[in-house]
């Protein structure tokens, strides 16, 4: 992919993720909002799924037998796994012949990924032990 559209997608992405409410200003989270949220979050709570939306992010449209080669997986399993991300509507496919491709139509789902990486980092961090010191 071109460094220009990554770019541009990158800051559509902030466009659309960071005009939201800001989520201090927002009123308590009515019970079915959080049961509504807890499901997209048991959705994108699978680690096959995690990778997917990832290998989506790098390369922004794929084909089933391309993302089942990287991540070593049978295409039908990928399809299924990209059937539930489609059910929310995160990801959108197109055929192309035989093939059908894949790409992220949630951009909020990138700023939700970074995030998330960004947080393992910081736990893994703290929960290393100190450097000695010789």
């Amino acid at each position: 992919m071109k460094a220009k559209s990554r770019n541009q997608i990158e800051t559509k992405t902030q466009a659309v993720c960071c005009a939201k409410i800001d989520l201090k200003q927002r009123p308590l989270l009515s019970v079915d909002q959080a049961n509504g949220l807890a499901g997209v979050f048991k959705v994108l709570a699978n680690d096959t799924r995690l990778r997917l939306l990832h290998a989506l992010v790098r390369d922004e449209e794929v084909c089933v037998s391309d993302l089942a080669a990287s991540l070593e997986m049978k295409p039908q399993a990928v399809s299924n796994q990209l059937a539930r991300l489609s059910d929310l509507g995160i990801v959108s496919s197109r055929r192309d012949g035989n093939s059908i491709h894949y790409r992220l139509v949630d951009l909020c789902v990138r700023s939700l990924l970074d995030q998330g990486l960004c947080l393992l980092e910081e736990v893994r961090n703290k929960q290393q032990p100190p450097a000695r010191r010789q």
